[in-house]
């Protein structure tokens, strides 16, 4: 079971415990549901008539606490510790692993010195064993460990609780990217038009050129007929007759040597 199923049981198993509570028992579940070592997500817990209904009761400082563990971090935890109840240890780290989470939606690089200040760590050694043991093996983040140069780089970090007023901004950025996305596609279309009808062109110069090619070839052999007439006939009777004319000249040659052979021997 991946990450995002198990997120889904754990939910739903909570946003049916708190549905069928009030008052004080409540306060119980939100306690519950934030120290889930496997619960990472509050907003549907948040949005139960029920838990609402907190608002403004003696047990108040639980929906808000509710609300930190849905958008907050660990230093926005100790701005308001004093009106918030005290945490237990899982709370803590569930809220320090929230952090994380926090500063990779905008950061895929996290310098190793924001993580110990965020996270109140005091060493590397530390923080590099939290970010593998807490949050890497729990699969909320993968990412490497960058010891050269002090720093976590983010390959995939689950999504927290859409913030009051977000949706309005991640409206925005979608309606701007659904933009520039369909402007994308009219110039990929324009591009390919453009190569297709480049290719028709090139296709008709190319059988154009080939057409002249043999335009000219038959006009050359054309002007050679007319202007050399029985040129191969010609050719043939040269080559008799200089074949005819070395015939004649070796016997005289040789005869010649003969005569000279003779005179000397006188």
């Amino acid at each position: 079971m991946d990450f995002e199923e198990r997120q889904a049981e754990h939910i739903d198993y909570f946003v049916k415990k708190a549905s069928t509570l009030k008052g004080h028992a409540l306060a119980n579940v939100v306690v519950e549901a934030t120290s889930h070592p496997s619960l990472f997500a509050f907003s549907e817990i948040l949005a139960i008539p029920s838990v609402l209904e907190l608002e403004g009761t003696e047990n108040s400082a639980f929906l808000d606490l509710l609300r930190m563990f849905a958008h907050g971090t660990w230093s926005e935890y100790k701005n308001v510790a004093g009106r918030l109840p005290q945490l237990v240890p899982d709370q803590v780290l569930k809220l320090k692993q929230l952090t994380v989470l926090t500063l990779a939606e905008t950061d895929k690089v996290l310098p190793y010195d924001t993580l110990m200040q965020e996270l109140d760590v005091s060493n590397v050694r530390e923080l590099e064993d939290f970010l593998i043991n807490d949050c890497m093996y729990v699969g909320i983040v993968r990412g490497k460990l960058n010891q050269l140069r002090r720093c976590f780089e983010v390959q995939f970090a689950a999504g927290r609780d859409i913030r009051p007023g977000q949706l309005g901004s991640m409206i925005d950025i979608l309606g701007n990217w659904l933009a520039t996305s369909d402007n994308l596609l009219v110039s990929i279309q324009e591009k390919i038009k453009w190569a297709d009808t480049m290719g028709e062109i090139d296709q008709k110069h190319k059988k154009v050129v080939e057409e002249r090619v043999e335009e000219v070839k038959k006009t050359l052999s054309m002007k050679a007929d007319i202007d050399y007439p029985g040129h191969e006939e010609n050719f043939s009777e040269l080559g008799g007759v200089m074949d005819h004319d070395q015939d004649r000249n070796r016997p005289k040659r040789r005869r010649h040597r003969d005569r000279t052979e003779g005179e000397s021997l006188g």
